[in-house]
């Protein structure tokens, strides 16, 4: 019997220093994918209490551990609401990881805990906030006439809808015909883009083509490039994800696209130092990492800092009256063009039917002519899926094989987030949510359901464009 518990007592000590040690390492040397785990609990917590005004363990809990890996089940967050700063820890112990809110430009990541150096990065005054007005949208938040009863019913419909929905808009000649929220949210709520994000970095990008300060044929567009095969690389490679640079953009474990947001406090570093795996404009590659880069390579063409800091506000947001849109940046100082725009339901309408009128607002052209139609041109490599201008034409499939109009081309974002833009119907449907992918939700159905349900649904409605 004494040799049974002396052999329990050593298995015991055994044991309690098999914990220990574990908890050393995991204090010295955390697992990337710890750190990846506690870096995104940091910073959507910090982007959705500082910006849309939630709640920090409501966002711990349904947007970040209900729908993700089963370890964000395990992450931890404090808010420091004196130095606006979040912090996420595994088993409130390990790993931690910062994020930090910055007026005007939102949260960003500060993976090296370094708040000085993110502080400095942005040692400029954000633009100034706009209040919307009462005037009828898209010129105001003024509501208009009533709700279109068959496309609300539409909008109703948990299928068509798709789980855990946010907020559906419908705009059609312009006008908003009927929106939808879930639980929780409303009109007013800014809600993240993800990678629709991309197709608005892009026409900030455009915006500059417009005061001819670059151009799609642009090469030589990095210094650190000039001296190898990388010079080749053109804007409109980048822009197409034709750049032939190696970038993994696989979620499911840490990698490139997972280091970039939340691992390496300069988003550019990364993709500016990849390898070339194919010649530009021969292989398709979706990349997060195309996006960091077009946002450092128009900060740089703007003239300077404090411009570059201002211009998406200064040359998109407040033309558009996109009241809401907070554009993030990096702890380096770059937006983060890939991921990081929040705005409301209807602020991300506007942007849609901004590009559903070409490039022109209330008669003013902002983006150059074709531009847009680049948007809407699919490039060879991606076999007709991506377009030349960050966005999609067949997320999910072709749109013939939903019985969608040809022109129907798309943003699309993580976990669910869409725009439909559908020139010959004059119509913009947003959907944002927190669907995740497997989930199997597609948006197609809803885009077509609602295209039977217009009126003289195929005739062009291009005249709203002559607001």
């Amino acid at each position: 019997m004494r040799f049974v518990l002396r052999v329990l007592k050593a298995l015991a000590l055994l044991l309690i220093l098999v914990v220990i040690a574990g908890a050393g390492w995991l204090f010295v040397r955390p697992p990337e994918l710890l750190r990846v785990g506690d870096g995104y609990a940091a910073k959507i917590v910090c982007s959705n209490v500082f910006i849309a005004g939630r709640e920090a363990d409501e966002v711990l809990r349904d947007d970040v551990q209900a729908p993700g890996n089963p370890l964000l089940r395990l992450m931890r967050v404090s808010v420091d609401h004196d130095n606006d700063r979040v912090t996420a820890r595994f088993m409130g112990m390990f790993a931690p990881s910062y994020a930090l809110y910055r007026s005007g430009l939102g949260c960003t990541t500060v993976p090296d805990g370094d708040f000085e150096a993110a502080a400095k990065a942005v040692p400029f005054d954000a633009p100034p906030r706009m209040e919307p007005s009462d005037a009828l949208w898209p010129e105001g938040e003024g509501a208009g006439n009533e709700p279109d009863k068959t496309i609300a019913a539409l909008l109703a419909d948990a299928r068509l809808a798709g789980p855990a929905m946010r907020a559906i808009v419908v705009v059609r000649s312009g006008r908003i015909v009927a929106e939808t929220y879930g639980p929780g949210f409303s009109a007013k709520t800014p809600l993240i883009g993800w990678s629709m994000t991309k197709t608005v970095n892009a026409a900030i990008l455009g915006r500059l083509m417009l005061d001819g300060k670059i151009s799609f044929d642009d090469d030589h567009l990095l210094a650190q490039w000039k001296n190898d095969e990388r010079a080749r690389i053109k804007v409109s490679d980048l822009l197409g994800m034709e750049s032939g640079l190696s970038f993994n953009e696989d979620y499911g474990e840490v990698a490139d696209v997972t280091r970039m947001l939340y691992l390496d406090p300069d988003m550019v570093s990364l993709p500016a130092n990849a390898p070339m795996e194919a010649a530009p404009g021969q292989r398709f590659r979706y990349s997060s990492g195309t996006a960091a880069l077009l946002s450092r390579i128009w900060m740089d063409r703007v003239g300077n800092a404090q411009a570059a800091f201002s211009y998406p506000h200064d040359a998109l947001f407040s033309p558009l009256g996109m009241t809401s849109a907070v554009f993030e940046v990096d702890a380096r100082g770059t937006f983060a063009g890939s991921s990081y725009l929040y705005a409301t339901a209807h602020d991300w309408a506007r942007f849609g039917q901004f590009l559903l009128q070409d490039g022109v607002w209330n008669g003013r052209r902002l983006l150059p002519e074709g531009f847009v139609g680049a948007m809407r041109t699919p490039t060879v490599a991606s076999t007709g899926r991506y377009t030349q201008g960050q966005a999609w034409l067949a997320p999910g499939g072709p749109s013939a094989a939903f019985g969608l109009p040809e022109d129907t081309f798309w943003l699309s974002g993580h976990d669910g987030q869409s725009m439909a833009i559908v020139p010959s119907a004059g119509l913009v449907v947003v959907r944002l949510g927190l669907t995740p992918g497997w989930l199997g939700y597609q948006p197609q159905p809803l885009l077509k359901a609602i295209l039977a349900a217009l009126p003289q649904a195929g005739e062009s409605q291009q005249q709203a464009g002559s607001q």
